[in-house]
């Protein structure tokens, strides 16, 4: 296992408690972003967003920190990081997603990173084939693309730039 990781990020920090949490040992490569080393071209073909922390386990990537999380818990079940009941885990998944995205969140703040995310999106997307993300199958994955559809169509200050980006990527579905 890989961290790709800035100290001082939340992100990181989390996935570093969470590998910590359940005795994974992993090489550490820290990634300056006060010095841009996020937006070099070796590190954006890891994360085309160029956000840490980003994990590597032999040829999987991952780049986002519920990703690698939920990732870690499947590969590596010892030292659970979710409870076994199933309305306990929903809670969980309830608090993270309200931390990630709250009420209050900017519109500028939320239109950049939806941009940015699609774009990035495009780029992950590029070596699979089928309807949906990855596959002729619906996973997880489709679900907020659907919403960002409707949301898409009917947002009247949506940037159309975004718009397109999201077609684009409908289209590879």
């Amino acid at each position: 296992l890989k961290l790709y990781s800035y100290w001082r990020s939340s992100c990181s920090f989390r996935v570093r408690i969470a590998l910590n949490l359940k005795g994974l040992n992993y090489e550490y490569r820290a990634v300056n972003l006060l010095k841009g080393e996020q937006f070099s071209a070796e590190f954006t073909k890891l994360n085309p967003l160029g956000y840490v922390p980003v994990l590597m386990d032999g040829d999987i990537i991952l780049a986002d920190s519920f990703a690698i999380i939920m990732y870690l818990e499947e590969k590596y079940p010892q030292h659970s990081l979710l409870p076994k009941d199933l309305q306990k885990r929903g809670i969980n998944y309830q608090k993270y997603i309200k931390e990630k995205a709250g009420p209050n969140e900017d519109l500028a703040w939320a239109k950049y990173h939806i941009e940015k995310g699609f774009v990035a999106l495009e780029k992950l997307l590029k070596d699979y084939a089928g309807r949906y993300a990855t596959g002729d199958e619906v996973f997880l994955v489709w679900f907020p693309a659907c919403i960002c559809d409707y949301a898409c169509k009917t947002c009247v200050y949506y940037m159309l730039y975004c718009v397109q980006t999201f077609c684009r990527v409908c289209q590879q579905y």
